[in-house]
């Protein structure tokens, strides 16, 4: 018999975290994390983490547990996922994995294998095309390749452009193909797969609105402080959105409004790739959440919960 396993994704700002923790309040479900941000310790404003007192005493794992210079990626996080959800199993709980990073929440649910090798050197020389050259230029050539799978990743994002270009040279496979035949896969779980989302500029004014809070909050007293603290900008966590945009301004190059827009700007060119991610990569029960309150939304929930013998 599989066991149940719930998953709530979508883009950023569409209020996963609120209708997460109000399902979990009412079905007895445990949080993981499936945000690749929300692991870092001092890196709480510009992830949009949950504190304590919205968490409403529903545990959460994956949030504040490593550095920001220590190491996480796919493997990491699906390792530390499965030895999580046996816990919760043992409690007779239901894990929850919430988050927007799709490449990690797919690694899960679908159970992909994924190895460690450095298949003959090839990454280290990718990645110093993209130190020498700029990130842009190992983008284009994956571009070249893959369209479709460069279309869905960030030229920043150079460990999963490298990854993906990698693959292509030892297997003569695209990444895309690829993530589409582990699509395919049958999930090992009784699963539950539920994507919010909502109209594009309903969207966008949420995301704008959120930085302008995180502001107020204290994201550039935040990310200062990462910086005094000795966190380099080339790190992969303080290359995070929200983050890697304060340093042109620390340095002088942008005023703080310029970089402030550019969080504004970057985050909804974020928000429709991970739309345009999870329309391509998963099978769910989508959510439009532009006119539905969150109890229109649980009850979607509650009741594919019920239809799949889950509660």
């Amino acid at each position: 018999m599989k066991k149940p396993l719930i998953v709530i994704a979508g883009p950023t700002a569409c209020g996963k975290t609120d209708i997460s923790i109000e399902l979990a309040k009412r079905i007895g479900g445990e949080v993981i994390s499936g945000d690749s941000m929300q692991v870092y310790k001092y890196m709480d404003i510009g992830t949009a983490k949950p504190d304590h007192e919205e968490m409403c005493g529903v545990p959460h794992f994956l949030i504040d547990e490593l550095y920001p210079d220590e190491e996480y990626n796919v493997m990491i996080f699906q390792k530390k996922a499965k030895e999580y959800m046996e816990g919760i199993y043992e409690r007779g709980h239901i894990p929850m994995i919430v988050g927007g990073t799709g490449f990690y929440i797919n690694a899960l649910v679908y159970d992909n294998d994924f190895t460690e090798e450095n298949g003959s050197g090839i990454r280290d020389e990718l990645y110093k095309i993209a130190e020498e050259e700029g990130p842009e230029k190992l983008h284009s050539m994956l571009a070249e390749v893959d369209p479709e799978y460069a279309s869905e990743i960030h030229f920043n994002n150079v460990k999963r452009v490298a990854r993906a270009l990698e693959y292509y040279r030892l297997t003569g496979e695209k990444m895309s193909e690829h993530n589409k035949e582990a699509k395919q896969k049958e999930s090992p779980y009784n699963l539950a797969f539920f994507v919010l989302n909502m109209d594009r500029q309903k969207l966008y004014e949420r995301i704008d609105l959120r930085v302008d809070i995180m502001m107020k909050n204290g994201l550039e007293a935040e990310v200062r402080n990462l910086v005094k603290m000795g966190y380099s900008p080339e790190l992969v966590s303080m290359q995070g959105l929200g983050y890697k945009e304060f340093i042109p301004y620390f340095n002088g190059e942008k005023t703080l409004n310029e970089s402030v827009d550019d969080i504004k700007k970057y985050t909804r060119h974020f928000a429709k790739r991970q739309l345009t991610w999870f329309r391509r990569q998963t099978e769910g029960t989508w959510i439009d959440m532009t006119s539905r309150d969150k109890e229109g939304a649980l009850e979607i929930m509650i009741n594919e919960l019920k239809d799949k013998n889950m509660i």
